[in-house]
């Protein structure tokens, strides 16, 4: 599960017109955001990024395979694709590939909850016995 320095640093470099790309370091891969969102992962040296139903057939036809995250467990596979070759080397057409990606991490996004405020809970009366006596 390693990831070269070089093998990232291309990555990124050949993602750099897609957004503010950035990396993290996760579970000996490396995971790929743009703006916050996690669009793509790198795993021993190879790239792969989010796909949804409307994406996966063109992965699928070019032969890609799915992230499997445990060796052990080849049925086990996530939502991610390899990235064919030819589509890394290209860099306009990587952007391309990784803002679809994007867009489908971003369409899957929970909303957040804005800072500051606090989710408002409401109390039982036997967690807050008071409020029995406020009501």
């Amino acid at each position: 599960m390693a990831v070269g320095t070089a093998y990232l640093q291309y990555v990124l470099e050949q993602l750099s017109r897609t957004g503010r790309v950035s990396s993290r370091r996760m579970f000996g891969g490396v995971g790929l955001y743009c703006d916050g969102l996690f669009f793509g992962l790198i795993d021993d040296d190879t790239l792969y990024m989010k796909v949804s139903d409307a994406t996966r057939g063109e992965y699928e036809a070019r032969g890609m395979k799915p992230f499997r995250p445990y060796a052990d467990k080849p049925d086990v596979s996530m939502a991610y694709f390899t990235v064919p070759v030819d589509v890394l080397d290209d860099a306009e057409e990587l952007v391309a590939w990784a803002r679809r990606s994007v867009a489908i991490a971003a369409a899957g996004k929970k909303p957040a909850v804005r800072p500051g405020r606090p989710v408002a809970r409401r109390r039982s009366a036997k967690q807050d016995p008071g409020r029995k006596a406020r009501q």
